[in-house]
């Protein structure tokens, strides 16, 4: 009669297990605002440890720089008088409804955007201007945004509903050359110091081929064919040595071997995007440097696709 009633209290361990396990799972979710920065299983969010290597993973390495360091596009203090990286704005139902002129309206989502009076705009060249409403959980983003008169304009725009699958439409680029959105894929500082950054992260390559791959929507074709497709999807090496880096740059080196990150547009060779926040250690972010281009690994990103349309990986 023993073995009953061991086997039923062993399964109601196993049940409670299970029970607290789902919280952790939810719980695991990249977030800000109190919004999902996309479902568990979008591609952002997906491991790619395991996947296997891209057939022409070493030419492409080698067309970005093999050579080439990895570098923080981001930090603490100011460079030509802007902040380092790419700022974000949370907003809410109360922030002011802006109509935006674009660039390219063919591509770009109407709108309105809510735009406050006293936004963070990106520095240098791009004007990015990212927008997080965190009452419906919609991320809106432009790219060479601008107040002008009687109101603003951008390159582009896009609008991403953060609960749902959709990519943009095949052939549209959205506030980045790959069609993809940009806050998801940013380095923010409160993931690092608390120990773990559960997602992708963005990069930048010199030139890109005429052609851009799954999950990316668009391409700028500002090379060659042997140039990487916007697109790429890379991870450092399972094997690489992480542990003599200082914490901020572990952190980052440890979500690049279980994460990986995504060719998104052109900029300096191995850029990795982030946001600015004071509390960044530039020295530790130096670090990083250590790290060459022919420790990359290019993965083949099809193996996750479920459908060419939608951002669920399988």
């Amino acid at each position: 009669m023993s073995k009953p009633i061991l086997l039923t209290a062993a399964l109601l361990i196993l049940l409670a297990a299970c029970a607290t396990a789902q919280p952790a799972t939810d719980a695991a979710k990249p977030s800000l605002g109190g919004c999902a920065l996309f479902p568990n299983d979008y591609y952002w969010n997906t491991p790619v440890a395991d996947l296997p290597l891209l057939p022409r993973s070493r030419p492409l390495i080698a067309a970005i720089g093999a050579d080439a360091v990895l570098h923080a596009d981001f930090g603490s203090g100011r460079w030509r008088g802007e902040p380092i990286g790419i700022p974000f704005n949370l907003v809410n139902n109360a922030a002011p409804r802006q109509n935006v002129t674009f660039e390219y309206a063919g591509e770009s989502d109407a709108g309105p955007y809510p735009i406050p009076s006293s936004p963070q705009i990106e520095g240098g060249s791009d004007h990015h201007l990212l927008l997080l409403n965190t009452d419906s959980c919609v991320l809106y983003e432009l790219y060479d945004a601008e107040r002008g008169e009687p109101g603003w304009r951008a390159g582009s725009g896009a609008v991403f509903d953060l609960g749902a699958y959709g990519l943009r439409p095949d052939g549209w680029t959205s506030a980045d050359a790959a069609g993809l959105p940009i806050l998801p894929g940013l380095v923010r500082y409160q993931e690092v110091a608390a120990g773990e950054i559960r997602h992708a992260l963005r990069f930048t390559a010199p030139r890109s081929s005429a052609r851009h791959l799954w999950p990316a929507r668009h391409h700028a074709a500002t090379g060659g064919v042997a140039d990487p497709p916007m697109g790429l999807w890379l991870r450092l090496r399972g094997d690489y040595d992480i542990s003599g880096f200082p914490r901020q740059a572990r952190v980052i080196l440890r979500a690049l071997q279980r994460y990986g990150m995504i060719l998104a547009d052109n900029g300096g060779p191995w850029f990795i995007s982030g946001a600015p926040d004071e509390r960044w250690d530039n020295d530790d972010l130096h670090e990083l440097s250590r790290v060459r281009g022919a420790d990359f690994e290019v993965v083949d990103s099809a193996m996750l696709m479920a459908e060419p349309d939608s951002g669920r990986a399988k």
